[in-house]
């Protein structure tokens, strides 16, 4: 399915995992190469990228793609639009080296309630990248691909992990009418990160599997989950697919701060949530900095676990976001 006039078409149509759809249904003729070019990322190496739950989950998956005068945006509908009245379709945005996957223990159980879409955000997985290399050009394009999912004058909630949660926030602050705003780790905080060790390079490594997951397993361990049981073969799994489909730059933007000015303009009633032990933040200080600046705010900081809160401590997570949501 694209969608390129604003509306939002459900589609019976599940496109097969690693395929797009490749056609603007307002010409009903191919679109061209150039308008595609910049949504091919390398190949990942199946042996490490395979896993049956993100193939149960892709099988499950409505695809929907937009076009908007940056390029296509590629997102994945799961749940049942009819099934809650009283919510509105819940968008999740991945962190900065993601793709749609760092909610793959998330989306079923968010799903329940009615219905989730899932990005893949501009210069990531199989979504085109920006028209240019700036946060101002990520937004932008996520707020046009969005406009075209929503109905007019339908609101949504928004939900952001890491460096999604600071695009989430421009989202809610200045472009899209977001009822509910929920920041998982979000980037932009400007304050200090507590460093784990340092990550390993892993581009030259792409020929050699064993050396790939290696290094997988030890940038997990270095900056995204805390406890080694943690980094099993599906975070391994997703996290190799999401780095070798990354093509935006997002570390100067994360580290550059601007989140509380931004929480400052939402409107949106607003949860923040971040692991103990997240290396990105100091989530004691910013839970009672960011999380007590606003009544309409409430923050928790989960014990035990890291960075990728969502899949670390998916159960937890999955409780705090229903009840956020369906309050």
């Amino acid at each position: 399915m694209v969608l390129t006039d604003g509306s939002f078409r459900e589609s019976t149509h599940r496109v097969p995992f690693g395929l797009m759809a490749s056609w603007d249904h307002r010409r009903m003729s191919p679109l061209s190469p150039a308008s595609m070019h910049r949504a091919t990322p390398p190949a990942p190496p199946v042996a490490l990228t395979a896993h049956p739950s993100i193939d149960a989950l892709a099988r499950s998956a409505r695809r929907a793609d937009t076009v908007t005068p940056s390029g296509r945006m590629c997102w994945r509908c799961f749940g049942d639009a009819g099934r809650s009245a009283s919510r509105p379709p819940v968008a999740l945005l991945h962190g900065g080296h993601g793709c749609w996957l760092h909610w793959v223990r998330n989306i079923a159980a968010l799903a329940e309630g009615g219905e989730v879409w899932v990005a893949d955000m501009p210069g990531y997985g199989e979504s085109d990248a920006p028209s240019g290399p700036g946060m101002a050009d990520l937004v932008a394009m996520c707020a046009a691909s969005l406009r075209c999912m929503l109905a007019p004058g339908q609101p949504l909630d928004l939900i952001g992990f890491s460096f999604g949660g600071l695009a989430a926030a421009h989202l809610a602050a200045d472009h899209l009418p977001v009822r509910r705003l929920a920041l998982l780790g979000p980037a932009g905080h400007a304050g200090p990160r507590r460093p784990r060790g340092e990550l390993l390079a892993w581009r030259r490594l792409v020929d050699d599997p064993a050396a790939l997951a290696e290094a997988m397993r030890h940038n997990l361990a270095m900056q995204m989950l805390h406890e080694p049981a943690a980094i099993d073969a599906l975070a391994v799994a997703v996290h190799t697919r999401a780095c070798m489909g990354t093509r935006f730059r997002s570390r100067e933007i994360s580290r550059a701060g601007g989140l509380p000015e931004l929480l400052a303009r939402c409107p949106s009633r607003l949860l923040l949530a971040w692991g103990e032990h997240d290396i990105t933040a100091d989530p004691a200080r910013l839970a009672a900095t960011l999380g007590l600046a606003a009544p309409e705010r409430v923050a928790h900081v989960l014990p035990g676990v890291g960075h990728w809160i969502q899949y670390e401590a998916a159960d937890a997570v999955n409780r705090l976001l229903a009840d956020f949501l369906n309050d």
